[in-house]
């Protein structure tokens, strides 16, 4: 998986790459991701992060924050990209003999509309 850190208008400090890139290795708890670029932009006194994560199959994740702080707008957005994921983790999985909540399956799950038993 590659990690990209790019910044606009500035540089970063080694410190705050670590950080970014520490943040970043947490996402591969997701599954398949090609790769992630993570964008900076200090201005006027606020930091706006953008994360783009590229999963197998075509499938792209965009997240946005602003913050006073690089650590809380990287924080926010690393939150939202996890939802995000989460939701296509999910989506994704197998859920193929899955029993329904009551427990017990239906006996007249494998009928076709209007047959009877």
């Amino acid at each position: 998986m590659q990690i990209k850190i790019s910044t606009r208008h500035g540089e970063l400090a080694p410190e705050q790459r670590e950080r970014l890139e520490e943040k970043a290795q947490k996402l591969t708890k997701f599954g398949r991701l090609m790769a992630i670029e993570i964008a900076t932009l200090h201005e006027k006194g606020a930091w706006s992060v953008e994360f783009q994560v590229s999963a197998e199959h075509k499938n792209d994740f965009v997240a946005t924050e602003t913050g006073p702080t690089l650590e809380g707008a990287t924080d926010q957005c690393l939150h939202k990209i996890e939802s995000q994921l989460k939701r296509y983790k999910e989506k994704t999985q197998n859920h193929k003999g899955d029993v329904p909540q009551s427990g017990v399956p239906s006996r007249s799950a494998g009928l076709a509309p209007g047959e009877a038993e």
